[in-house]
């Protein structure tokens, strides 16, 4: 084959892929249309696993076509230039160069990894960006009235089903805005409206998403849209705090099934309402995941380049199965299986492998922590500590490899780096603590209703956010709820019996006992006692078979992205169950 080619049969596996991706997200409307909560699971877990069918598919028509492993570096040259070429004006360039990368990375080795034959650095800093203005609508209220404006953006968005009460709806949107510091004191005149054209549609919501725009300033907003038993429409809340909004994108949730066909530019505006959110994070949460491992490892490269400092150990009780490890001066976490593990995880690397794979295509319901999983990454080894270096050889040798003045990272996880919980409740004050552990039993409570059992429930394998905010991080114990046997533990006949020592009862591997939990994770008797007050039900077996028993009956559980007081409250709310 020649360059031009393999170019060519490369964009079109791109663009099968891109179809195929866009069909699953189009389909988000009529999901939530219908309700269908089950089908909006299976679809998210179908669609992350899309991109490598389509790169394994092209891969292995160029293998039985080359039948090399030695890219000839003349070809590939030329391949990567003709390739550039093709995607001068192609409205998902970058999303087409990572594809381009994945193939060649597949079919050759590490060393070849170079901007010479891949996309290290992307082409598009080089063009004129797409124009963000292809990803949204403007609104005049000058022209038409706050009250029409807003009526129009609700019916422009397509949602496929009518409103319940659209006047009502209206009217609280404009009494939400009005409660509102930043805008209250606008005229018509002195604004303008840009909404995103196409719904973010994820679990049991659509959620539309824009910004007010003044001479001075830019006031983004977000605005949940449920659905009722009788297929009814209904606003739900606004959202207008930048912090709330980077919850609702947060790296522990679900991706958002949204229609676009220039994501650079959804992205840029995005961007501009979120300015914390760096483009990896928001091109994985509108799912494009691959996409933002290509942005997150740019972002590593510029990193490393801008400094000095060394990979050290990560703070906290050392792992037994993962070793853990971070650079202070980046806000991330690399985790890589060790050889061996003790007797009280009986358990392989394999399992540990399925279990992280569970998680990444599972409802993360905003609890469970969003992993980045590379296979050959090279660092150089002067960032590495000696202890780092030293203590990785010895307990991780399987998953690392040290070549010249690089160690490759065979196999490793990377997740944003957060305070472990039992570190932050060394230097919590009294009301701190009382927060976080209501929060902790909440992050429990939202996990069991999404049909997680996190296994390992030490507060070492959670961690507290930015928005103090608990997030489980530790899978190596993960399991769905229902495989689970929950049990209490058995009472003692006899006087006797509640004196012997060695009092003991038959324990099968899946055996949990609820009333050991706040023992065995509070050991200080205060705090286990301010658990027990804040979620008694969490140390009874019965509430944990009942969450079974709904996960068994398909009940989708209600879990909001932001918090219950901000949400509109009508006479008669719709019901949402």
């Amino acid at each position: 084959m020649h360059g031009k080619q393999i170019a060519r049969l490369i964009l079109q596996g791109f663009h099968a892929h891109y179809r195929g991706f866009q069909g699953i997200t189009e389909e988000a409307r009529d999901r939530f249309v219908e309700r269908d909560w089950v089908a909006i699971q299976y679809a998210a877990r179908a669609r992350i696993s899309f991109y490598d069918a389509r790169v394994n598919e092209c891969v292995e028509t160029l293998r039985e076509q080359l039948q090399t492993d030695i890219p000839d570096s003349a070809l590939w040259q030329h391949v990567r230039t003709f390739y550039e070429a093709l995607l001068q004006f192609h409205p998902q360039a970058e999303l087409a160069e990572t594809f381009f990368n994945s193939v060649f990375c597949k079919l050759f080795h590490r060393r070849y990894f170079h901007n010479r034959f891949i996309f290290v650095e992307s082409t598009l800093a080089r063009r004129i960006p797409l124009s963000v203005e292809t990803e949204y609508q403007s609104y005049f209220p000058v022209a038409d009235g706050v009250k029409a404006t807003l009526r129009n953006i609700l019916e422009d968005m397509n949602l496929g089903a009518p409103f319940a009460d659209l006047e009502r709806d209206v009217h609280a949107l404009m009494r939400a805005f009005a409660k509102q510091a930043q805008v209250r004191a606008l005229s018509a005149h002195q604004m303008r409206v840009d909404v995103l054209r196409s719904p973010f549609y994820r679990n049991k919501a659509a959620y539309i998403v824009g910004r007010i725009v003044t001479e001075q300033h830019q006031y983004p907003f977000i605005v949940p849209v449920l659905i009722n038993r009788q297929g009814q429409l209904y606003l739900d809340a606004l959202i207008t705090d930048v912090d709330q909004m980077v919850i609702i994108f947060s790296f522990a949730r679900a991706y958002f099934m949204v229609k676009t066909r220039a994501p650079s530019a959804l992205v840029r505006f995005l961007k501009g309402l979120m300015p914390r959110k760096t483009l990896a994070e928001l091109y994985s949460a509108i799912g494009f995941h691959k996409q933002g491992k290509t942005e997150f490892y740019r972002e590593l490269l510029g990193h490393l380049a801008s400094s000095d400092d060394k990979l050290v150990a990560a703070p906290g009780i050392r792992g037994l199965v993962m070793m853990v490890f971070t650079l202070p001066s980046f806000p991330y976490v690399f985790k890589i299986i060790r050889d061996q593990f003790p007797e009280s995880k009986p358990f392989g690397r394999d399992t540990v492998l399925a279990r992280y794979q569970l998680v990444k295509r599972h409802d993360r319901v905003g609890r469970m922590a969003d992993t980045i999983e590379y296979s050959d990454v090279a660092l150089p080894r002067e960032r590495f500590s000696e202890e780092l270096l030293e203590e990785l050889q010895s307990t991780a040798s399987l998953s690392i490899k040290v070549e010249d003045d690089l160690v490759i990272l065979r196999h490793c996880y990377i997740e944003k780096r957060m305070i472990p919980l039992n570190l932050y409740m060394e230097y919590a004050s009294a009301d701190e603590t009382r927060e976080i552990i209501a929060d902790y039993g909440l992050a429990l409570k939202e996990m069991i209703a999404a049909n997680i059992f996190p296994g390992d429930m030490l507060l070492k394998n959670f961690g507290v956010t930015r928005g103090k905010r608990v997030v489980f991080y530790d899978y190596d114990e993960v399991q769905y709820l229902h495989e689970v046997n929950f049990r209490e533990l058995p009472k003692p006949e006899t006087y006797e019996d509640s004196l012997a020592a060695d009092t003991s009862h038959s324990v099968a591997p899946n055996d949990v006992f609820p009333e050991q939990v706040a023992t065995f994770v509070f050991p200080n008797k205060a705090l286990r006692e301010l658990f027990i007050e804040l979620h008694p039900e969490l140390i009874e077996a019965s509430y944990w078979s009942q969450q079974q028993q709904a996960v068994a009956e398909g009940v989708i559980a209600d879990v909001f992205p932001y918090p219950q007081h901000i949400r509109f409250h009508y006479e008669k709310k719709p019901d949402t169950k």
